[in-house]
């Protein structure tokens, strides 16, 4: 399905669905580019002098600490419950059939380097018939900070095609902070949140009195600048776990400075306390992709 559907619904979803169309491999301590136009920001698990000049580079497009624009920033009542569970299954209408299923669980608040942070989790995998073609079984999972669910460490198990990968990132804006062992030192923004994070942080928005928000996001990989844009209200959906009346959010995502263009993201969040994520969308050129909720409980 590609690439860039994959990193969209990654980040819109929070989902892991990255992996559900072929996410990306790397090796867990080769260096690597963290920031939008920064060619030499290093990730390693051992602890290093500040390069010349400082700090990361950039910095969020808004001083605010949720990253919204037009509005005040703040959760707007809304916080994860520990327990939920929401299940999602991933189909493209053309294939009359479903590619994937998904679930994101919300675990116990955890103490992560003295800061108090949510544990969270989503799951992939493939249905039959396509576990023939591309069999996938992969866990994520996200660290978060309580109030403003910016990543504190970001997981990835991922079981693809019978290989297997095993990382554990340690998400910190200062390249003088070692990682513990067996985990590896991602220097990124301050503020910066991995997609299951960025999923929850859509839900605490409080929509009705905010049009824009925006966030850099670390998909494991490589680090996004993600703007999400308020398009619609009362918007009616169908899916799976029933009928909903939703809010309709667009996602851009911006690789290296660039806007992804050939690709086209909506999240819908249903009206109301939880405000479930009940659909998720991926336009293409020769398809869409739908990560519809089956289940919340």
């Amino acid at each position: 399905m590609g690439k860039k559907l994959g990193v969209g619904l990654l980040i819109v979803a929070g989902l892991a669905a990255g992996g559900v169309w072929t996410y990306r491999r790397y090796e867990a301590t080769k260096p690597k580019t963290l920031f939008p136009g920064e060619a030499a920001t290093v990730v390693a698990p051992h602890d290093e002098s500040e390069p010349a000049g400082g700090g990361p580079a950039g910095k969020p497009e808004s001083a605010s600490p949720g990253g919204i624009k037009g509005a005040s920033s703040g959760a707007g009542g809304f916080q994860p419950r520990t327990g939920e569970t929401l299940d999602f299954i991933a189909n493209v209408p053309k294939l009359n059939s479903a590619v994937a299923n998904l679930r994101v669980k919300v675990g116990e608040r955890r103490n992560v380097e003295g800061k108090d942070a949510w544990h969270l989790q989503a799951f992939a995998h493939t249905e039959n018939p396509y576990r023939m073609v591309f069999e996938l079984d992969d866990e994520f999972d996200s660290y978060s900070e309580y109030l403003n669910l910016a990543s504190l460490k970001y997981e990835m198990h991922l079981n693809e095609r019978g290989q297997k990968v095993d990382t554990v990132e340690r998400l910190t804006s200062s390249s003088r902070e070692p990682a513990p062992a067996n985990e590896v030192a991602a220097r990124v923004l301050p503020g910066t949140r991995d997609p299951i994070g960025m999923l929850m942080y859509l839900r605490s928005v409080d929509w009705s009195n905010t049009r824009e928000v925006k966030s850099p996001v670390f998909d494991g990989h490589k680090l996004y600048d993600v703007r999400a844009v308020l398009v619609g209200k009362s918007q009616s959906v169908t899916v799976a776990a029933g009928k909903y009346t939703a809010t309709k959010i667009e996602i851009h995502v911006m690789d290296n400075g660039t806007e992804m263009k050939d690709a086209h993201f909506l999240l819908y969040l249903a009206d109301g306390a939880e405000r479930l994520p009940v659909l998720m969308e991926a336009v293409l050129p020769v398809a869409t992709a739908r990560v519809e909720l089956v289940k919340a409980r």
